[in-house]
């Protein structure tokens, strides 16, 4: 059976600043790193660029995220640039700063954090009354991420906890999307559908005959109410998993049949095991 492609969260999170230019050059090193996880918000005058959190001033195991405060979305660009992340020399990168680090052989999972405002309808599928508006909110900053993408030539999957965001994306470019899912494993799959997309993106202990199931993971907990991997598949998508932090993790869900697995570390897939 083939091994999944190993998507390195953030540029792997575990071993480097996460979602900076110096993670990237860290993660495009290793042989077996198929894709880049990284994440996209706005800077006050709607550049995009890469991190995570809504807010400059978050903690990562008890270290500050950044030397700055404030959100992210009310913060100048320039102020941005100068942004220390976790107490390196790293920096908050652009979107087009980043790809322009990454070679072509190694792909890039953009997820669509926020488009710059607060009221995100995050993992529901939405009714059709809402769904022109809430794609509406989000075009401005997707129009933006498509076109610092377009000088990219490797591999593009884009990624959002948001519908609002993948129709967004179907309405102005034709790249590969996929619906985060989160604890609504059924509304994912909707979304999957109504937008035609090529993946999706559940969490790790939402996928069934693994023992990952018995264990809470980001807010949800239980058995998941239906085999996402068997669904996805029988439709002709890809899954690909999140988040892996050991391999005991990563090979339960290679075992299982994943297609990509999103990793914190690099070597999970058996190279630090056959070293």
């Amino acid at each position: 059976m083939a091994r999944p492609a190993v998507i390195a969260h953030r540029g792997y999170a575990g071993v480097a600043p996460e979602n900076t230019i110096a993670a990237v050059e860290r993660a495009v090193a290793h042989d077996e790193t198929s894709m880049l996880e990284i994440d996209l918000r706005p800077a006050a005058d709607g550049t995009p660029v890469v991190v995570h959190d809504e807010r400059l001033d978050g903690t990562r195991e008890g270290r500050p995220l950044t030397d700055a405060t404030g959100l992210v979305r009310e913060t100048p660009l320039e102020d941005l640039r100068e942004t220390r992340v976790l107490g390196t020399e790293a920096t908050v990168p652009t979107l087009a700063e980043l790809l322009a680090a990454v070679p072509e052989t190694v792909g890039v999972n953009v997820e669509l954090k926020s488009p710059g405002r607060s009221d995100l309808r995050v993992g529901e599928p939405l009714p059709p009354a809402d769904r022109d508006r809430r794609r509406e909110a989000w075009r401005p900053f997707v129009d933006r991420v498509v076109a610092d993408c377009e000088a990219f030539g490797g591999e593009l999957l884009f990624s959002s906890f948001c519908e609002g965001a993948i129709a967004a994306l179907r309405e102005v470019a034709d790249y590969a999307a996929a619906p985060l899912l989160w604890d609504d494993l059924e509304a994912g799959l909707e979304i999957a559908r109504r937008y035609d997309c090529e993946a999706i993106h559940p969490p790790r202990n939402a996928i069934v005959g693994t023992e990952l199931t018995g264990t809470a993971y980001a807010g949800r907990s239980g058995e998941p109410s239906i085999d996402v991997l068997e669904a996805a598949h029988a439709e002709g998508r890809a899954v690909n998993v999140w988040t892996a932090t050991n391999w005991l993790q990563f090979d339960a869900l290679a075992a299982a049949g994943v297609d990509g697995i999103v990793a914190d570390y690099p070597w999970l897939g058996g190279d630090l095991r056959s070293q």
